[in-house]
C-alpha cells in the first residue's frame, strides 16, 4: 500500500493562487497518505480568506461499481442541462482553460467558490477526433474543475492532470460519471463522456482491517478541524479528544502484536499529527493548551502500551518530533517528545538492528533511518556544548539539563550501534554523518577538558569556590560516559583515557560526589588507574541495595547468642534473597539492646565464627592469620554448600551495612570471584610451602631437572581426611615426567587443581550467594573486578592502626557537658593512657564497633557523643549504641572517673552494658 505523509506542518494550509506550473510546485512537496480525505487535498489549491489554518474534511467512501444514487441524480443528463459553457472551446478558446462554476441549479452567482480548470498545449486533430470539454465536481464542496481533452484520451491521463492541479495523487482518485467509476485504462470515448458532461471526483476507499479505528481517528480529526476553523469552543474539545485516544488505544492494545502496527498506520494516514501540530500552533485562545494536552496524552498512552508495540508507536512521536521542531528545538512540547522517542530507541534492540543493517525487520522499523535519527544528536549535543560553556562561565549553572543529557544517551545508543556495525563491514551508507559524529566527540571531549580543569583548579581552593552544584556534577559523568562509547568507534580512545587521567582528581570527586545507584557505572570499573580507593569503593557499593530506614521494610532477626551460626543461617541463609535487600533488624534473645547498635554487634560475631578454621569451611593462611580461603576437605559438613551461600550472602550484607568484620578473603578467593586466573604469586599467602617449592622447580638448573632428580611427575598427591589421595594433572599424568621443559606448565596445572578444581563448587555457591545481594541480578565479577584485593581489605577488616585519640576527640560532640568541663578533660586523659586493647573495648561499648573504617572515625556514619546523665556518682556508664552515645554522670574526681571505666573495659563487661 502506497503511502506517502505531509513533510511540512503547514501543507494542510497551503494555498495556491491558480495555474498548472504553481499547483505542480506545490504538489511536489506535498506528500499524501493513503486514507486522506479529498478535502486535504482540495484545501491546498482553494483560495480562502479565513484562517490558513482551517480546512473541512468530508468523507465520501466509494466501492468500484457501486450504484451513487446520490452522484446518480445530479450527473448525466441532468448535470448537462445544468452546466452552460461559455461557447466554443471555453474562454481561453478551444484548448484553453475555461473557468465555470455552479451548484446544480445554474445559477453561477450562488456558487461555492471559483473553479480552476487546465489543458496541456494544443496537438494536432484528425477528422476522427472529438475535442471534449467536461466538468469534474469535487463532491466534498462543489466546486469544479474545467477540463478540455481528446476523445481518445485516457481516463488515467485526466487522473494525472487533476494531480498537476489539486495535488491529489492520481492513485487516490475516482472519477465517477453516470453512477459507476471509470477504469485509469479506459479512453473517454469508451466511457461514452459527452460535451459539457459531469464527472464527479471523490476518494478512493480502501479496504481495512480496522474499520473502527479509521472510525475513530476520521472523529478525532475531524474535531481538530472544527477547532481550527472555530467552530467549537476550546474548553469543551480536550476531554473529547482525549476520548477519542483512548479508545484508540483500546483498539490498540486489543489487537494481535503483528496487527497492532496497522492502527499506527491509520493514524499517520489520515494526517492525523499533523492536524494536532496545527492545532497547536493556531492562534485562536485555548487551541494551543488543548493540543498541547492531547499530544502529551498520546505519547503518554504510547509510553504505558507494552514494549512490544513501542516500535510500532515510534514513527508516529518521530512525525510529531519533526512537525514541533519546526515550532522551536526548546518548545517543551517538541522536548516531551523528542524524550520518550530517544526512549524508546534506546531500549528497543529492534531499532539497533533496523538501523544498522539498512532495513527493518517490519515495515515500520525500517522508516526510520540514521539519518532521520541524527539531527536529534546533532541538535542535542550543540545544547551540550552551550550547556558546558555556560558551567564555564557560571559555575553552578544547571546545564547542562539532564533531559538533554539522557536524550543525547538515547539517541546515540542506536546510532553507535549501527555506524559501529558499517564500519566493521566496511559498508558506509553514511559516511556523512559518521564524520560529523567524529566532530561531536572532539567538540565535546575539548569542552569536559576545559570543565574538568576548572574543576581541578577550584577544588584545591580551600574556600570551595566554583565548586560544582548536584546537577551538573551528575551530567558530567553521565556526557564522559558517552564520550567513552563514541571513541570506541574511532582512534579516540586513548586520548579520551589520557584526558581522564590527566583530571583524575576531578573524576575521582565527581565519583564519590554524583555517582548514583541509577547510573551505569561499569565503563569506569576496569580504569583502576583513574580511580582511587575511595572512588572505587564508592562505585563498588552503588552494586548493592540502599538501607532503608524504615523498620517495614527491614527482615527481622531474634537469635539465640547460644545458637549463634544456626540460627543467623536459618535466618540467611534460607531467607528469600529480595527480602534482605531492605537491611536488617536484629535483637538477641533476652536482651534489652535492639537496632543498629545490635546489627553492628552481631556481623563480626557471626562472621568470625563461620570463617573460624574449626567448622572446615575456610582455612586461615599461615602467614596472616586474617585472611581465608574455602577449604577443599569441607564436604566433611554434609550441607557445606549451603553454608558456602551463606557465607556469601552474609560478606555481602556486611559490605551493604558498611560494618567491619575483622577477616579478609585471600587472593585465590578474591581472583576467582572476579573472574581471573590463579598464578603462582596469587598462592604466596594461601601456601606458603607450595609456593616457595614451585619457585624451587622453577629456578632449579635445567640439566638437574631433566636427569630426574626429583622423581616428579604430572600427579598431584596430597592428603585429606587422613587419607592419601594422587591425582593426575593430565591424561596419561603419572607416565610424563617434569623436565626442563614442560616444568612451567606442570606448576600451572598443579595450582590450577589446588585451588581451583578443587574448590570450583565452593567457590560456585559463594559467588552464587553474594549475587543473591547485588542489585539487579548483576554478577558479582563486576563487583570485584571493580576493586584491587587492598580496597577489599579496607572495606572488610577496616583501619589495621591503633586507634587515635585526637582523631577520636575531634569527632565527638557533647551534651549537658561543655568541652572545658573538667570531667570532659580526666576523660580525655583517661582514654589516652588506655592501652590499645582497652581503646578498643570502650569503642565497642560505645558504639559496637569492633573496627573502625579505613578513614578512622571518620568513616563512622555519625558523629560520636558523651551525655551527662543524671544518675549517683556511684553507677557506671551507660551506652545508647545506635546513637553512637555514652552517658555517665558528673563524677567529682579523676580517679572515680577512672575505676568506672576500667570497670566497662573488661572484655566480659564492656559487651554486655550497651542498651539500644
Amino acid at each position: 500500500m502506497s503511502q506517502r505523509r505531509s513533510s511540512s506542518v503547514d501543507c494542510p494550509s497551503q494555498r495556491t493562487a491558480g495555474g498548472g506550473a504553481a499547483a505542480a510546485a506545490a504538489a511536489a512537496d506535498y506528500r499524501v497518505s493513503a486514507k486522506r480525505k479529498l478535502d486535504d487535498y482540495v484545501s491546498s489549491v482553494e483560495e480562502d480568506d479565513e484562517d490558513p489554518a482551517v480546512w473541512d474534511l468530508v468523507s465520501v467512501r466509494m466501492r468500484k461499481d457501486d450504484s451513487l444514487s446520490a452522484v446518480n441524480s445530479s450527473s448525466d443528463g441532468q448535470n448537462q442541462g445544468r452546466f452552460s459553457s461559455s461557447g466554443g472551446g471555453g474562454v481561453g478558446g478551444e484548448d484553453g482553460p475555461v473557468s465555470s462554476s455552479g451548484d446544480g441549479a445554474g445559477d453561477v452567482s450562488s456558487l461555492p467558490s471559483c473553479s480552476r480548470a487546465a489543458s496541456p498545449p494544443a496537438v494536432g486533430l484528425t477528422t476522427s477526433v472529438t475535442r471534449l470539454q467536461f466538468f469534474v465536481r469535487m463532491i466534498s464542496n462543489g466546486n469544479h474543475i474545467v477540463i478540455n481533452a481528446s476523445s481518445e484520451d485516457t481516463v488515467e491521463k485526466i487522473l494525472l492532470r487533476i494531480q498537476v492541479i489539486t495535488g491529489i495523487p492520481a492513485s487516490e482518485q475516482r472519477l465517477i460519471y453516470n453512477g459507476k467509476q471509470l477504469q485509469p485504462e479506459q479512453s473517454l470515448a469508451e466511457c461514452a463522456i459527452q460535451k459539457d458532461a459531469a464527472l464527479h471526483l471523490v476518494g478512493r476507499m480502501r479496504s481495512t482491517k480496522h474499520p473502527q479505528t479509521c472510525r475513530v481517528v476520521e472523529e478525532l480529526v475531524m474535531l481538530i478541524c472544527k477547532l481550527c476553523k472555530g467552530g467549537m469552543h476550546p474548553a469543551y474539545a480536550p476531554k473529547q479528544i482525549t476520548d477519542l485516544m483512548t479508545e484508540f488505544f483500546k483498539l490498540t492494545g486489543n489487537s494481535e502484536i503483528e496487527d497492532a502496527g496497522g492502527h499506527f498506520e491509520i493514524f499517520m494516514s489520515y494526517s492525523a499529527p499533523e492536524a494536532l501540530v496545527m492545532l497547536y500552533i493556531s492562534t485562536t485562545t485555548g487551541n494551543k493548551e488543548c493540543a498541547d494536552s492531547s499530544i502529551k496524552h498520546f505519547v503518554n498512552s504510547c509510553r504505558a502500551l507494552p514494549k512490544s508495540l513501542h516500535a510500532k508507536c515510534a514513527l508516529v512521536i518521530l512525525e510529531f518530533c519533526k512537525l514541533l521542531r519546526k515550532v522551536a528545538n526548546d518548545d517543551l512540547l517538541y522536548v516531551c517528545c523528542r524524550s520518550i522517542l530517544g526512549s524508546f530507541l534506546e531500549n528497543d534492540l529492534g531499532w539497533r538492528w533496523s538501523l544498522k543493517c539498512g532495513v527493518g525487520v517490519d515495515d515500520v522499523k525500517a522508516s526510520i533511518t540514521i539519518s532521520e535519527i541524527f539531527p536529534f544528536v546533532q541538535e542535542l549535543a550543540t545544547r551540550l556544548c552551550d550547556g558546558l560553556d555556560s558551567n564555564l562561565e557560571t559555575p553552578g549553572s544547571l546545564r547542562p539539563s539532564a533531559s538533554d543529557v539522557r536524550d543525547f544517551s538515547g539517541f546515540l545508543s542506536p546510532l553507535r550501534t549501527a555506524i559501529a556495525e558499517q564500519l566493521r563491514t566496511g559498508r558506509l551508507l553514511y559516511a556523512e554523518e559518521i564524520e560529523q559524529l567524529r566532530v561531536i566527540f572532539w567538540d565535546l571531549l575539548m569542552k569536559m577538558d576545559q570543565c574538568l580543569l576548572k574543576l581541578d583548579s577550584s577544588t584545591s581552593k580551600s574556600s570551595g569556590e566554583g565548586e560544582l552544584n548536584l546537577t551538573s556534577g551528575s551530567q558530567y559523568l553521565a556526557i564522559l560516559k558517552e564520550l567513552n562509547e563514541i571513541s570506541k568507534l574511532y582512534e579516540g580512545s586513548d586520548e579520551f583515557w589520557n584526558m581522564l587521567k590527566l583530571r583524575k582528581t576531578s573524576i575521582r570527586g565527581l565519583i564519590v560526589k554524583y555517582a548514583k545507584r541509577t547510573d551505569d557505572h561499569q565503563w569506569l570499573l576496569l580504569h583502576k588507574d583513574v580511580t582511587d580507593f575511595e572512588s572505587r569503593r564508592h562505585l563498588a557499593m552503588m552494586m548493592l541495595p540502599e538501607v532503608k530506614e524504615d523498620y517495614e521494610d527491614l527482615y527481622e532477626m531474634l537469635i539465640d547468642r547460644a545458637h549463634l551460626l544456626e540460627e543467623s543461617f536459618a535466618y540467611i541463609g534460607r531467607a528469600e534473597h529480595e527480602s534482605l535487600h531492605g537491611g536488617l533488624f536484629m535483637e538477641f534473645k533476652n536482651e534489652e539492646a535492639t537496632g543498629p547498635g545490635v546489627l553492628r554487634e552481631w556481623f563480626p560475631l557471626v562472621v568470625q565464627a563461620l570463617f573460624n578454621p574449626q567448622y572446615s569451611l575456610f582455612l586461615a593462611c599461615p602467614n596472616d592469620q586474617r585472611r581465608f580461603h574455602p577449604n577443599p576437605a569441607s564436604k566433611v559438613e554434609p550441607r557445606h554448600l549451603e553454608y558456602f551461600t551463606f557465607s556469601g550472602r552474609l560478606i555481602a550484607l556486611a559490605l551493604m551495612h558498611k560494618v567491619q568484620v575483622g577477616i579478609v578473603l585471600d587472593r585465590v578467593l578474591f581472583s576467582q570471584l572476579a573472574g581471573g586466573h590463579i598464578y603462582l604469586e596469587d598462592i604466596r599467602d594461601a601456601d606458603p610451602i607450595l609456593y616457595s617449592s614451585c619457585k624451587q622447580i622453577l629456578d632449579m638448573d635445567a640439566e638437574f631437572i631433566d636427569s630426574d632428580a626429583l622423581g616428579l611427575t604430572f600427579v598431584r598427591e596430597f592428603e585429606e581426611l587422613g587419607s592419601r589421595n594422587f591425582v593426575e594433572l593430565c591424561p596419561g599424568g603419572k607416565n610424563v615426567i617434569v623436565n626442563s621443559k614442560n616444568r612451567e606448565e606442570y606448576i600451572n596445572l598443579l595450582i590450577h587443581h589446588r585451588f581451583v578444581t578443587s574448590i570450583s563448587e565452593q567457590v560456585s555457591h559463594f559467588a552464587q550467594g553474594f549475587s543473591d545481594i547485588l542489585l539487579n541480578g548483576s554478577l558479582p565479577r563486576f563487583f570485584f573486578q571493580s576493586l584491587e584485593l587492598g580496597d577489599l581489605d579496607g572495606m572488610l577488616y577496616g583501619s589495621e592502626g591503633a586507634i587515635c585519640v585526637e582523631d577520636w576527640k575531634r569527632h565527638t560532640n557533647y551534651n549537658g557537658f561543655e568541652e572545658t568541663d573538667p570531667q570532659i578533660s580526666w576523660f580525655w586523659e583517661i582514654v589516652g593512657e588506655m592501652s590499645a586493647e582497652q581503646r578498643r573495648i570502650l569503642l565497642f561499648f560505645w558504639t559496637s564497633v569492633m573496627y573502625l573504617p579505613v578513614e578512622g572515625f571518620r568513616g563512622l556514619s555519625s558523629r560520636l557523643y558523651i551525655y551527662k546523665s543524671r544518675e549517683p556518682h556511684d553507677h557506671l556508664p551507660s551506652s545508647h549504641t545506635c546513637f553512637y552515645r555514652i552517658c555517665f554522670p558528673p563524677y567529682p574526681s579523676k580517679d572515680i572517673m577512672q575505676d568506672r571505666l576500667r570497670v566497662i573495659t573488661q572484655e566480659h563487661i564492656g559487651r554486655s552494658f550497651g542498651t539500644w
